[in-house]
């Protein structure tokens, strides 16, 4: 029988969570995510499906659910989705799939990001799980990034019988899944079983290999690969070029969550990674980055963690799900708060942070109201470590190392939006490559658009571009 409103999902208690990297979200007892799924109404023209930037087939799986049959419902999902753990976990639901579900108009929708991550870990409880390499084609991919829009491209391509070759710069494959997303949001161990899927598909993983420096896009033609996916991220941080950033006790959060996350400071001490523990940590900015950044510094041992953000709540890019998890947890917000200089010692620690008050104005270029400074409303902050997670953006390298491969003048790669082409002959970009920072569904939605390019290409045995 159907429940009417949505099944609330278990969740770690913000106080024990604050000081741990354990999960927070619990995930949907079998019982629960039979019963959420009872509420499905498995519509003819389901407009879900349209939110997904992936095209899952969300009623087939749900409706396979709904009658426990959960191998068939994990086997919907990966026609379309390589990595459903991951979607389960991070992928902002309520503003794609979820946001189109006819429940919503009158209650709750459909919560399908977390029955979807029901059947991911259901099979992973299944034991070793076998997959059927396709046969090969004898044409060969090359994919620069292990990244969620690399993995999503070269598992496609791997299933149409592609031999995929992926290379990462860093020592471990999962790209900002590994290095990003903290533990308590996204476990390692779940990125792996993910990555293993793609390794089973028949795609090699090349690790330690910086394409621009080990060897070019060029070398990768040279060696036999008749197309290249660039999928290598959106790693390079952004600060506010104020006095004093250059203090110890500035991080970059791309910098301060490698150092938590691929480092493994979140396991100290059995990896007793270098990084400095603050008492009063500030970090600047409020999307997700900034959230997983002032969350990982309450468990690090913080006695006071805090968002720095020079416009108001409504305005936050973050999902509303991790903010409230950073209010439970005990993090201070500072809105309409904008830092104007980094004060320090004479050792040149950080001691502080000068602000100004902001008050919002007209509408900027992206919608918001901008944010203008209230004149003699300045104030310091007592802290010692500053975070800024002002977003971030790609790494040139490629761009500079590739003749013919050109970037938009911000740094991301030009690319057709359709289809990922871009500017240089059998070479395709996608994910915050082409972006700059943005979710993971968003970087899987054109990795698979980019494979299926590839794809129609390369069948087609045409030369031309």
């Amino acid at each position: 029988m159907a429940v009417k409103d949505r099944v609330p999902m278990s969740m770690q208690d913000p106080k024990e969570r604050a000081r741990n990297f354990l999960p927070v979200a619990l995930g949907y007892s079998e019982e629960e995510a039979l019963a959420e799924a009872s509420r499905c109404l498995q519509c003819k023209n389901p407009l879900c499906v349209g939110g997904c930037p992936v095209s899952v087939n969300i009623p087939g799986f749900i409706g396979h659910l709904k009658k426990g049959e959960f191998k068939e419902a994990i086997d919907v999902i990966k026609g379309t989705n390589n990595l459903p753990a991951v979607c389960g976990r991070v992928c902002p639901q309520e503003h794609q799939c979820e946001s189109k579900c006819v429940l919503g108009r009158a209650g709750k929708p459909i919560a399908i990001g977390r029955l979807e991550r029901f059947v991911a870990d259901w099979e992973s409880r299944q034991g070793e799980i076998t997959v059927e390499k396709p046969a090969s084609n004898g044409k060969k991919v090359a994919v620069i990034g292990s990244g969620p829009a690399g993995l999503t491209c070269a598992g496609d391509l791997a299933k149409l019988g592609y031999e995929v070759t992926i290379f990462e710069a860093l020592h471990t494959p999962g790209g900002v899944l590994i290095y990003g997303i903290p533990e308590f949001r996204l476990p390692k161990d779940v990125v792996k079983r993910e990555v293993d899927y793609v390794r089973k598909l028949g795609v090699k993983i090349e690790t330690d290999v910086v394409i621009g420096r080990t060897m070019t896009v060029e070398d990768l033609f040279d060696d036999g690969f008749q197309a290249v996916f660039i999928a290598s991220g959106a790693g390079l941080p952004m600060f506010m070029h104020i006095p004093g950033e250059n203090l110890n006790g500035v991080y970059s959060a791309n910098e301060w969550l490698t150092r938590i996350n691929l480092m493994k400071a979140y396991q100290f001490p059995e990896f007793d990674t270098p990084i400095k523990r603050g008492r009063k940590v500030a970090v600047i900015g409020a999307g997700n980055v900034a959230m997983d950044a002032v969350r990982c510094a309450l468990r690090l041992g913080a006695e006071k963690a805090m968002i720095v953000y020079r416009r108001g709540r409504q305005e936050m890019p973050a999902r509303a799900e991790e903010v409230e998890n950073a209010e439970e947890e005990g993090v201070e917000f500072y809105l309409l708060t904008n830092p104007v200089r980094i004060l320090g010692d004479d050792k040149g620690n950080v001691t502080g942070i000068e602000c100004v008050k902001m008050e919002l104005g007209e509408p900027d270029k992206s919608g918001r109201r901008r944010p203008v400074p209230v004149k003699g409303s300045e104030f310091v902050m007592d802290v010692d470590i500053v975070v800024m997670a002002l977003g971030t953006s790609p790494n040139p390298i490629l761009a500079k190392t590739t003749k013919g491969l050109e970037a938009e003048s911000w740094g991301g790669l030009k690319a057709d939006p359709n289809t990922g082409r871009t500017t240089h002959p059998r070479v395709w970009a996608g994910g915050d490559a082409v972006t700059g920072s943005a979710t993971v569904i968003l970087a899987m939605g054109a990795g698979r658009q980019a494979a299926k390019d590839i794809h129609e290409y390369l069948a087609s045995g045409r030369t031309d571009w």
